[in-house]
């Protein structure tokens, strides 16, 4: 199947963690340092400047917008216009923040890109309402990226970037992660500690991702042109084109949540991303709605 896919805006650095929130799509731009919010016409507004890197968008039980911060490794809180501190996140990391899931009930479960270099074992966070952190996952998880949480609030899935494969664990009730298993394996790795060769190796690199209404995931890939819907298995039944762009982040919004928006940006390794100018958002329609938390 091949869907009509039209360009909603252009002209930025690489557009990340888009979340669709009464209305609008959020997300952030990494290198400029903005958080944005777009209408469905594509139009814009900054609606935080984050000089560390914003990454990780979600909101709290309070509906306030919660940002990662990427180099200083903070979860920040706007409200008012004004930015805050939520939580520091160095006590359980030391490698740059990255993508991020806000629960139900409030908890943030945060990424990391690990050491070394994105390829070895590191944690996934988790923010307590009370500003407390914790690790949610110990040393189970290959450059953690894109996540999500099914609608009855049980189940994490995490896109392992470097590691080809999509992740799954039970949220316990005190928002622990437990029973880590492969949700889906979309590529083998090569044995090596270069992140070059193993990312060259995958034919598919997880990154950003969004869960539909019959369960399967929306992924974006880093390295081609597209953004794939997968079941859970492994089993790729659509592929979305996006031609000389990758997607680096999808997400299911719209009045009815069946606009599939597409953060776009060249492949990785194919340009400085910190001074091009070439991601852009696109957008099409797609048959299921989204599911769970936006």
């Amino acid at each position: 199947m091949s869907r009509q896919v039209t360009l909603l805006a252009k002209g930025f650095s690489l557009l990340e963690g888009p979340r669709w929130r009464d209305g609008r799509l959020y997300a952030s731009d990494f290198y400029t340092h903005r958080v944005l919010a777009f209408a469905p016409d594509g139009s814009y507004e900054t609606v935080a400047e984050v000089p560390q890197q914003p990454s990780g968008l979600g909101w709290d039980a309070e509906g306030r917008l919660l940002i990662v911060s990427m180099l200083d490794r903070k979860l920040l809180r706007l409200e008012g216009g004004e930015l805050s501190e939520a939580a520091d996140l160095q006590p359980v990391g030391s490698t740059p923040a990255n993508d991020m899931v806000v629960d139900g009930n409030g908890r943030a479960y945060i990424g990391d890109f690990g050491e070394p270099a994105g390829l070895g074992p590191t944690n996934v966070a988790r923010v307590d309402p009370d500003g407390s952190v914790h690790i949610a996952a110990k040393d189970v998880v290959i450059c953690p990226n894109g996540s999500c949480i099914t609608p009855d609030g049980r189940t994490f899935l995490l896109a392992e970037t470097f590691a080809g494969r999509i992740s799954a664990f039970d949220i316990e009730p005190d928002g622990s992660l437990a029973n880590r298993r492969v949700w889906a394996q979309l590529a083998e790795p090569a044995e090596s500690d270069d992140l070059r060769t193993v990312a060259d190796s995958l034919s598919i690199l997880p990154d950003g991702m969004c869960l539909d209404a019959e369960g399967c995931l929306w992924v974006g890939c880093a390295k081609s042109g597209g953004a794939y819907r997968v079941r859970e298995g492994g089993e790729i039944v659509e592929k979305v084109d996006t031609g000389d762009l990758s997607v680096y982040a999808p997400a299911l919004g719209g009045e009815d949540r069946k606009t599939l928006y597409l953060c776009c940006a060249p492949p990785l390794f194919a340009v400085d991303q910190a001074t091009s100018t070439d991601a852009a958002l696109l957008a099409c329609e797609v048959d299921v709605p989204g599911a769970g938390l936006p």
